[in-house]
């Protein structure tokens, strides 16, 4: 009984502290639109980044629903954040679907630091 208290109220602190951070408001990040227009090409690449396989956002073409949308994520998550994610998301969450692309290898960091620059346009 004192388990299933102890973790409801830690659960609970965690979220308003998330809900808190969630409504702390964001100031606009200026975007490099060269290195967007990178990442937008990386990030659509089927070999390479593939995002719209399991997220929606604006000009998807056959967008997947497994992830949340990345429009607007640049209102919740910073730069810093957002290339975390990418690089390496279990660090986040250990039970996530998303890869590890930068701690695999699959995409260099030159390549996520251009993917989380087009996020930021999103």
């Amino acid at each position: 009984m004192r388990k299933t208290a102890k973790f409801l109220t830690t659960a609970s602190a965690a979220l308003m502290l998330l809900g808190t951070a969630a409504l702390t408001p964001t100031t606009a990040m200026a975007v490099d639109d060269e290195l967007a227009a990178a990442g937008k090409k990386v990030a659509e690449n089927r070999k390479k980044g593939n995002c719209f396989t399991c997220h929606d956002y604006t000009g998807a073409h056959l967008a997947g629903n497994m992830g949340p949308p990345l429009t607007g994520v640049s209102k919740r998550l910073s730069r810093q954040q957002i290339f975390n994610q990418i690089f390496d998301a279990t660090k986040a969450n250990p039970n996530t679907t998303m890869p590890p692309f930068g701690k695999h290898e699959v995409l260099s960091k030159k390549e996520i630091n251009a993917i989380t620059e087009w996020v930021l346009t999103l």
